[in-house]
């Protein structure tokens, strides 16, 4: 039997018909490390954002009807913020917004699909209010941060912090 491999790059999709980038990433972890490593806010802050950018929670209620906020950059330059809509082991409805573009607010969609094996699914869906908005996303280098967090990730869980 072939061992399988896990791609260490997500793939990045935007949508034609609405404002939507869809993320998919296959990872070497359960369904219930991914959730864990999204909702605990001591694990989430070790592997979100772009490699050797230091990130700070704010402030992190990860349960239906919390919030969220954290920084990162040298000099926590750069804020996120957001509502936990809906948290289930697998699945977790959030808003998302930079700071930077305080009137930008998407919709996320995180889903965690059990492939068997010790591995998982993770399907993003991020719908944003306008084409304009979800290009100048896809335009900003945002897949820098994606694979470096989720490459911090992958480290994590082989090491058993997950």
């Amino acid at each position: 039997m072939s061992q399988q491999t896990v791609s260490p790059d997500a793939t990045i999709e935007a949508d034609p018909e609405v404002p939507v980038i869809h993320i998919y990433r296959e990872f070497a972890a359960t369904p219930q490390q991914l959730f864990r490593a999204h909702t605990d806010p001591d694990i989430f802050v070790r592997w979100i954002g772009p490699e050797g950018m230091p990130v700070h929670i704010d402030h992190w209620d990860a349960r239906t009807g919390g919030s969220w906020r954290f920084v990162g950059g040298p000099e926590d330059e750069y804020g996120f913020h957001g509502c936990f809509h809906e948290v289930r082991t697998d699945r977790i409805v959030q808003t998302f917004t930079w700071e930077g573009q305080p009137d930008g607010v998407a919709l996320e969609t995180l889903t965690f699909e059990d492939l068997g094996n010790g591995r998982t699914r993770l399907h993003t869906t991020s719908l944003c209010a306008s084409f304009a908005e979800r290009d100048g996303w896809l335009q900003s280098g945002m897949e820098v941060g994606v694979n470096d967090g989720y490459a911090k990730l992958d480290k994590l869980v082989a090491d058993g912090a997950v």
